[in-house]
């Protein structure tokens, strides 16, 4: 999918812990329908952020409820420590919908940065749309997040 806008970062994250609410991740990610009531799993986060206006770190939770209909509601409250140290808090929603026959589940967001750092005022004002994919066979997530 082609996003519109600027670039402002991409990131390479590893799922480092995944915790249960009942329901096993692997049935969940296998694509087993999760019970009538949904299912939740938090997914601990981190790695690499790159890109034109930002590099550093990034390590968050994303609390991820499974619908009884196959897709999974992302919630991620994550923080980025750019390269000098400066912190930016990232909060996105978005929907993970599975491949399926395929571990790979494809991933959008709508993002939100927050900074008070007088150099990063800029990323309080724009709206980020982000997409990407997670494998959950190897716990490797991809994303590019562009300004729109």
């Amino acid at each position: 999918m082609q996003m519109p806008g600027e670039l402002i970062y991409e990131y390479a994250l590893q799922i480092t812990q995944v915790v249960e609410y009942g329901a096993p991740a692997e049935a969940l990610f296998s694509g087993q329908t999760p019970p009538p009531e949904g299912a939740r799993l938090d997914l601990y986060l981190e790695g690499r952020l790159d890109g034109p206006r930002l590099k550093g770190t990034v390590r968050g939770v994303d609390y991820l409820a499974f619908r009884a209909d196959g897709r999974a509601d992302l919630h991620i409250h994550a923080e980025i420590t750019i390269d000098d140290g400066r912190k930016i808090a990232l909060f996105a929603e978005g929907v993970a919908t599975p491949d399926h026959g395929s571990p790979v589940f494809q991933l959008r967001e709508n993002v939100k940065l927050t900074s008070n750092h007088a150099e990063l005022l800029w990323v309080n004002l724009i709206q980020i749309w982000a997409s990407g994919m997670v494998d959950v066979s190897n716990g490797q997530v991809r994303v590019k997040a562009h300004a729109v």
